[in-house]
């Protein structure tokens, strides 16, 4: 990757069947949960995307759960890319909109725990969450028995300056 060049932008329409692939991918090995190409095109405006040499090699999803929470979602990198820091570039991306955003508290229910500790999020109790956030968990097939690690990052808001 010495000569690719790397960029992250926001989503757009012709990236849902490659953000689709991917999320799709960590879903069949159990990391998390499948998205369909309705709830992809419904979601568009929250994914950012890692492109290497024009391949998309890396999603993640900014999802706005109240005025001062919001949750990392939807992250992935292309298995040939992992190890790479295109995944924790992608959460400094992720946590800056939000910081642009202003919303203070950013979360992600996770299996890779020790990835977003090293991304600076806290592991916290699930209950220390809204009950909004579970909405989604209702669908998933592995509720109620879910073996996933709340973390959570407090943001510091300072106007004009880049905080993280």
């Amino acid at each position: 990757m010495q000569d690719c060049l790397v960029s992250y932008r926001k989503a757009r329409i012709d990236d849902v069947g490659a953000i689709q692939s991917q999320i799709n991918y960590y879903a069949g090995i159990g990391l998390m949960l499948a998205r369909s190409l309705s709830m992809l095109y419904e979601s568009i405006r929250e994914f950012t995307v890692v492109v290497v040499d024009d391949k998309v090699v890396g999603t993640g999803s900014l999802h706005i759960t109240w005025k001062d929470l919001a949750e990392v979602r939807a992250l992935t990198v292309d298995p040939d890319y992992v190890r790479r820091g295109i995944g924790r570039n992608l959460v400094r991306v992720l946590l800056a909109e939000a910081q642009q955003l202003g919303i203070p508290r950013v979360f992600a229910l996770t299996y890779k725990e020790e990835f977003f500790r090293k991304c600076g999020f806290l592991t916290v109790a699930k209950d220390e969450l809204p009950q909004k956030v579970w909405r989604e968990c209702i669908d998933c097939p592995k509720f109620p028995n879910c073996e996933e690690t709340a973390v959570l990052i407090n943001l510091r808001l300072e106007e004009g300056k880049d905080s993280l």
